[in-house]
């Protein structure tokens, strides 16, 4: 099935797409970048670098980050995260739902596997 995958430039060096916005999703539900990396099947430095871009994007950081500790430390989404995501996830819905009969043209017109 065809599908659109978003990406969106907020000035020419500034993006955020489908992996960053997993690697949200899945600190928030993990609790750590390793867990979330390892679910996502990235190294945690891979991980770590996109999260860190995001934090860099906005003013507000989307991720909060604990080292060590009694409680072994963590990564938990902050509000602006939540809202990123959200965001991003509504304007993926509104753009694949302008888009359907394009793709389903697209898809009907393409070889098959």
């Amino acid at each position: 099935m065809a599908r659109l995958i978003l990406r969106i430039e907020l000035d020419s060096k500034v993006r955020i797409g489908e992996d960053a916005i997993r690697l949200l999703e899945l600190v928030e539900a993990k609790g750590s970048i390793s867990a979330a990396a390892r679910t996502h099947g990235l190294t945690f430095r891979r991980a770590w670098t996109v999260l860190d871009e995001v934090n860099r994007m906005f003013k507000t950081p989307a991720i909060a980050t604990q080292c060590g500790g009694i409680d072994g430390g963590g990564a938990r989404l902050t509000d602006f995260g939540r809202e990123i995501i959200d965001r991003y996830r509504a304007i993926e819905s509104i753009a694949t739902c302008l888009t359907a009969d394009e793709l389903s043209a697209l898809e009907a017109a393409a070889n098959g596997p």
